[in-house]
């Protein structure tokens, strides 16, 4: 580790940095992120770095992910509260790049993965992952990483972006690491904080919905209609929530599943007041 945590902000700093280390011999991990950290990020870090030299940290809100203004002009910004996070879980760097560095004018260029963005987020959310990928791809040319490290809980992104390193021969390993939770089951999210306190309560029909389709599962239920009725049911239940997706699929390609005969995921998109909440779980 370095003495002292570093920023860089364009990608021609971040990748001399990264050179110089992997001429040294040294390991690189990266967390990528949009800032606003919570223990699910710090839990990626966390893991990351017994695996590596040295660890870096990217924070940039991608507004190419974003398919409305109102919601990339609100996500929560929280620059010295994540910067002491990362320094207090072992970041040696912090890449944040300005947007005009990621995307100079005149940019033409995406990333676009077939069918596996097509559903899910993906059939709500028009252009999105195509924002994640060409983020993703250029945040990697930037750090050279040899690890990755990303949460289950966006678990079509973390599909998404370890298709894209495997077709286009990336020389870095993505890992995906559990989602975290609170007492009460809700994953954790930088959206939560968006929450009143009420809207916090109901927001746990989402784990109810997730636990409930497991438990069936668990007990010998096979049909993915049965599964995924039961779950909507708990949504369904509270009349504040707002069902946007509920889908089982494989686990490996994302396509929809009928029946339990391999590796599945249950994976919902809920809306509580105006925040959006994405979950998923695995059913096997």
């Amino acid at each position: 580790m370095t003495d002292q945590l570093q920023v860089f902000n364009t990608p021609q700093e971040m990748r001399a940095f990264s050179a110089a280390a992997r001429a040294a011999g040294k390991r690189l991990a990266f967390v990528p992120t949009m800032g606003a950290l919570h223990a699910g990020h710090l839990s990626l870090l966390d893991y990351a770095r017994p695996l590596c030299d040295l660890l870096v940290v990217s924070i940039f809100v991608n507004p190419l992910q974003f398919d409305r203004q109102d919601d990339l002009d609100h996500y929560p910004r929280t620059w010295e509260a994540d910067r002491r996070l990362c320094a207090g879980h072992g970041a040696d760097v912090i890449y944040a790049p300005t947007p005009a560095s990621i995307y100079p004018e005149g940019f033409l260029t995406k990333v676009s993965v077939a069918n596996m963005t097509e559903g899910l987020c993906g059939a709500h959310r028009p252009g999105h992952f195509d924002g994640v990928t060409t983020v993703v791809l250029k945040l990697f040319n930037a750090v050279q990483p040899h690890l990755a490290a990303f949460g289950e809980k966006d678990f079509q992104q973390l599909s998404v972006i370890s298709r894209m390193a495997r077709d286009l021969d990336l020389d870095v390993r993505v890992v995906g690491r559990p989602t975290v939770r609170e007492a009460d089951g809700l994953a954790m999210s930088s959206r939560n904080a968006r929450l009143s306190p009420a809207e916090r309560a109901k927001a746990l029909c989402l784990w109810r919905a997730l636990s409930r389709a497991r438990s069936l599962a668990d007990a010998g239920q096979r049909e993915a209609a049965a599964l995924a009725a039961a779950a909507r049911a708990e949504i369904e239940a509270v009349p504040e929530a707002r069902l946007e997706y509920l889908e089982i699929v494989d686990a490996e390609n994302l396509e929809p599943l009928a029946t339990l005969d391999r590796p599945a995921r249950l994976c919902l998109a809920v809306w509580i007041g105006n925040t959006r909440l994405i979950d998923n779980l695995a059913l096997n």
